[in-house]
């Protein structure tokens, strides 16, 4: 019941007992309309709080609307906005893609920019390396990485200290004029131990920090900047897995002509005038086989008939690479017992500069022998190796000029035969 009819109730009660009392009683008449007065004011004061009420509920729902609108409105508009983020993602990546380069690569290119900058801008030693992975790497991504580096930022080569194996200061010649060798501390055996499980250096090991430290207090150095191969990963990876292309890595990179070894044959070897320099190894796409085996032989038997052949093989173990073992014969000179593990590949190098043309086994060690301005011709009997190295490493040849790599099956092999005979003089007149 509500307050308006409980109010007229009580109103007829008070008169009807208004009647029964005695007529001759005025006071209590008017204290009665008295509190009939006094009801009705509350009555009417009652309807206005409730009106009021009312109006304030009305208005607060009216704003919960408005809230609720503006709620909506606001979804709509982030989700236009992410809709259009998206979109405009796309389409960078798009454009990214165009010019050769996804998101990630971009973001890569960012970071080792920032990082050689502030390298730049301090006068602290650098450390380069440790490098431990395969040569045909080293040759073809991580010093033409470091020229790029050198060529791009303002970094005295005086600060830079490179950290290799195998005696090749000379190789890195316009990068830096210091130079540490791994195996001046470091026997092969622990050598391969700590790197044969991952040749690509996308981490720094524990291997690669003990050498460092090494290095650094061997040459009192209490800090210094670490350049290591995991920024050249990062920034080619792209490149690796086909989602930028070779001229957007070329970019990042710098291929010169390595600089000539000096000296590295006094009183060391006594080379042929005129010789052809040979190195076959078993590997992925040259494995041992008897067929491999036989056609390596009949290579090395076919070039000594004509003339001299310095063999390269090493007696150094050091990843999983094996080099096949020749027998001696006449015009075949052996390298191997010159050489020691902390100038094996300085040696092999020297050997390749004075030859008149390198053949062995495709890889990336055959690319060593056209950045010393020296032809190759490497065989192959599987195709088992990425073509975007080989691509790279013929536009790189091609650029500097000269002497080429010439990368053979040797299911068609037989053709060269007759080229094989020119690449030396022939006997008697050397």
């Amino acid at each position: 019941m509500d307050e308006v009819a409980r109010t007229s109730r009580l109103r007829r009660a008070i008169e009807r007992l208004g009647g029964a009392l005695d007529p001759g009683r005025q006071q209590d008449r008017d204290q009665l309309r008295a509190v009939l007065k006094q009801l009705q004011e509350l009555r009417i004061e009652d309807g206005r709080r409730a009106d009021t009420l009312g109006a304030r509920l009305a208005g607060t729902e009216q704003s919960i609307d408005a809230l609720r609108q503006e709620a909506s409105a606001s979804r709509r508009l982030l989700e236009r906005a992410r809709q259009g983020s998206i979109r405009q993602r796309d389409l960078v990546n798009r454009l990214l893609r165009r010019s050769g380069v996804d998101q990630r690569s971009a973001e890569a290119e960012d970071r080792v920019s920032a990082r050689m900058a502030r390298i730049a801008r301090s006068q602290l030693p650098v450390i380069v390396g440790p490098w431990t992975g395969e040569v045909g790497f080293e040759l073809l991504y991580w010093i033409p990485f470091l020229q790029w580096v050198r060529e791009t930022f303002p970094i005295d080569p005086a600060r830079m200290i490179v950290i290799s194996r195998g005696g090749v200061a000379a190789w890195y010649g316009h990068v830096a004029t210091e130079y540490e060798d791994i195996f001046a501390a470091e026997t092969p055996e622990a050598f391969r131990a700590a790197t044969e499980e991952r040749k690509k250096q996308q981490r720094i090991r524990a291997f690669d920090r003990r050498v460092v430290k090494r290095v650094m207090r061997a040459r009192g150095i209490r800090q210094a900047h670490l350049l290591h191969p995991t920024l050249m990963y990062s920034l080619f990876n792209s490149f690796w897995r086909y989602a930028a292309t070779v001229k957007r890595l070329e970019e990042f990179a710098r291929f010169r002509r390595l600089p000539a070894s000096e000296g590295l044959f006094d009183n060391k070897a006594a080379l042929p005038e005129r010789y052809v320099a040979v190195r076959f190894y078993f590997s992925d796409c040259f494995p041992d086989t008897p067929e491999n085996r036989a056609f390596a032989s009949q290579v090395v038997d076919g070039l000594a008939a004509r003339g001299h052949v310095v063999l390269l093989n090493s007696d150094l173990v050091v990843d999983d690479h094996r080099d096949f073992g020749f027998g001696r014969a006449a015009r075949v000179h052996m390298l191997s017992p010159h050489m020691r593990p902390e100038d094996n590949l300085a040696l092999q190098t020297a050997a390749i500069e004075r030859a008149t043309a390198f053949v062995g086994t495709y890889g990336g060690y055959s690319y060593l022998a056209p950045l010393c301005g020296v032809s190759s011709v490497a065989f192959y009997s599987r195709q088992s190796f990425k073509q975007h190295h080989l691509e790279l490493a013929h536009r790189a040849f091609q650029r500097l000029g000269g002497p080429q790599l010439m990368p053979v099956d040797i299911r068609r092999a037989q053709p060269l035969a007759d080229a094989l005979a020119g690449l030396v003089v022939p006997i008697g007149t050397a």
